[in-house]
């Protein structure tokens, strides 16, 4: 299973996560959004609506049967096998799923650093490490 961690930095959370929903959905999987935080759900439930003129993102919040659910706890309740977790605060039922997406900023980076420490060397868990350099993502670990 493969954990990608995403240290946030030029662009905001919810033009990052519109583009890896946007690349889910074209192979045909389904996203899980996970936050604990009412108002980062509201904001990235309309950052969603609005992320790009060329694509609808369909989506919704707990309760709603979409490709994209954003919800408070881990659970795939719209089957999704790829999990983004986008308030830094990692959680372990992340690893049953396929793909997680582990996003953090500035203010969260020694939450990362410890869940880095936690998955690197786990046996069947592949993290790599991304961050924004001039405008593009780099693969650093």
């Amino acid at each position: 299973m493969q954990v990608d961690f995403y240290q946030l930095g030029r662009d905001p959370l919810p033009a990052v996560l519109a583009s890896i929903a946007t690349r889910v959905l074209a192979g045909g999987g389904r996203l899980l959004v996970v936050t604990g935080d009412d108002a980062q759900a509201r904001a990235i439930d309309e950052g969603l609506w609005t992320a790009s003129v060329e694509s609808f993102l369909p989506h919704g919040l707990v309760g709603a049967d979409q490709p994209i659910l954003i919800s408070a706890s881990p659970e795939p309740a719209n089957a999704a096998r790829n999990v983004a977790i986008v308030d830094g605060l990692w959680r372990e039922e992340a690893l049953g799923f396929d793909r997680a997406f582990h996003f953090f900023d500035d203010g969260s980076i020694d939450a990362a650093r410890t869940a880095w420490r936690g998955l690197k060397g786990r046996e069947g868990v592949e993290p790599r490490y991304w961050r924004q350099e001039e405008g593009r993502w780099r693969q650093v670990a």
